[in-house]
């Protein structure tokens, strides 16, 4: 009905190594609490033996609230031998971001159009620039932003005070919108799995500046774009999602960087949300999303 919020729902995702039965322990389970199921999914990759699951159950149908569920359920991840990243997350609590930018501002102001009109449903907690160029819309959007300059020898110190403002905040996400510095390697660790990253589909092909120009030049004929997990080897981890736009001989580089934004502020913003409602479950460099 029009108006009336979704009710509330936990979400459970895990994988484990694939057998007979884990489906019937798992709707077993949830059965003899009460747990009515209202969105399940599987798969099992051949490949590695592994089973993944996503599993959406109404919170008013259960007996115990998001920490009750994680307690009892315990036992039946040690069961399953379940990875220790299996989860499970709680409609009723909002989650949060904090967005990493530099100086190119479309995939800001995407996703707070987004957030203002309620289509993304997550709290951009705060900003971090290391220039000053989106401090205005940002506060115009009531949100905090903060400045922290990375001059060539303090790269360091800089990233020591990012880190602690977005850890302060303990985000669901980390939201690098086109943030041109690349993450050390402690801090891909730490923020493994929350971390998400969105550039366009040249590279390898067209490293270094004026990546458009160098396609422009080779007569390309689509743009893509790729939303991952930010790991350690740049530009190159699990893959949340990915989109393509055309283009053709008549576009001139102005137009393919229009077209080239354009599909990055929807990669992203899809990919985020995937991610912000546990679709997104990952295992080695994989992704399945459900």
């Amino acid at each position: 009905m029009a108006g009336v919020p979704d009710p509330q729902r936990y979400v459970l995702t895990f994988g484990c190594p694939d057998r007979t039965g884990i489906i019937a322990r798992i709707s077993g389970f949830l059965a003899d609490h009460g747990g009515m199921i209202v969105e399940a999914a599987y798969h099992t990759d051949p490949d590695s033996g592994w089973f993944f699951t996503r599993q959406v159950v109404l919170a008013g149908s259960l007996p115990f609230d998001a920490d009750g569920l994680r307690a009892r359920f315990a036992a039946v991840a040690e069961e399953l031998s379940a990875e220790s990243s299996w989860q499970v997350r709680d409609t009723g609590e909002r989650p949060r971001a904090v967005v990493l930018v530099s100086k190119a501002g479309h995939c800001l102001y995407d996703l707070l159009g987004r957030v203002a009109s309620g289509e993304l449903d997550v709290d951009i907690a705060a900003v971090i620039g290391n220039h000053a160029s989106l401090a205005d819309i940002t506060r115009a959007h009531g949100i905090p932003f903060y400045h922290v300059p990375f001059p060539a020898d303090g790269k360091a110190e800089a990233f020591a005070q990012v880190r602690k403002l977005v850890n302060d905040y303990d985000p669901h996400a980390v939201v690098l919108a086109r943030f041109m510095q690349v993450l050390p390697a402690d801090l891909c660790d730490e923020w493994a799995g929350r971390a998400i990253n969105i550039h366009h589909s040249f590279l390898p092909s067209f490293i270094g500046a004026r990546p458009y120009h160098q396609a422009h030049v080779r007569g390309v004929k689509l743009i893509g774009a790729t939303c991952h997990y930010v790991t350690a080897d740049l530009d190159a981890g699990p893959i949340i999602e990915q989109d393509v736009i055309r283009v053709d001989h008549g576009d001139s580089v102005d137009d393919l960087v229009r077209k080239g934004r354009d599909i990055e502020k929807v990669t992203l913003a899809r990919g985020l949300r995937w991610h912000l409602e546990g679709r997104v479950l990952v295992h080695g460099n994989r992704t399945m999303v459900f």
